[in-house]
């Protein structure tokens, strides 16, 4: 693996800043572009938000940031997946990398450590074909279209669903 993935600390924040604005025009068309974001993200980890960095191991560069977000346990294990790939690492598979580990960590039982989810998802705008390659790349199937899901950039935005359970990750033993 040329990835490792951890959770961000206050001493990543200027990290942080810089990916996001060296990345601005690659994400800023699907998500919000928050250079600023960390402090905020920080304080609202907790039970229902994990966020995961991946970073590069040979350089130490941010890769990306993957939010499991609306994490829901009791009988519904269920949390959905959102992220950014930043430059210059997009496109070079280190995302997928990270990607996998994410979610051995979200699949794995909390007594291992994991997050001990049951079900994931993906949504993700029709038109951001690269993401939606990469979840399918993952192995996530379509579920279905929400239409009028998030408010992004100024207007309610419709997403296509991918989802995964944890008997369909390989190798988890599920």
């Amino acid at each position: 693996m040329r990835v490792t993935i951890r959770a961000p600390r206050a001493e990543d924040e200027g990290a942080y800043a810089e990916a996001v604005r060296r990345s601005a025009d690659h994400i800023g068309r699907w998500n919000p572009v928050e250079p600023n974001g960390l402090p905020e993200l920080l304080e609202r980890q907790g039970a229902g938000l994990r966020t995961f960095l991946i970073v590069d191991r040979e350089t130490g560069g941010l890769v990306g940031k993957v939010n499991v977000a609306n994490i829901v346990m009791g009988r519904f294990c269920n949390g959905a997946l959102g992220y950014d790939s930043y430059l210059p690492f997009a496109g070079t598979g280190r995302m997928t990398e990270g990607m996998r580990l994410v979610l051995d960590s979200c699949f794995a039982p909390q007594s291992a450590g994991g997050l001990g989810l049951h079900r994931l998802e993906i949504n993700v705008q029709p038109d951001n074909d690269r993401s939606i390659a990469l979840a399918k790349r993952l192995g996530f199937r379509h579920e279905g279209y929400t239409p009028r899901m998030l408010f992004l950039q100024g207007a309610w935005r419709d997403h296509e669903r991918f989802a995964m359970t944890v008997e369909e990750w390989p190798g988890s033993g599920a």
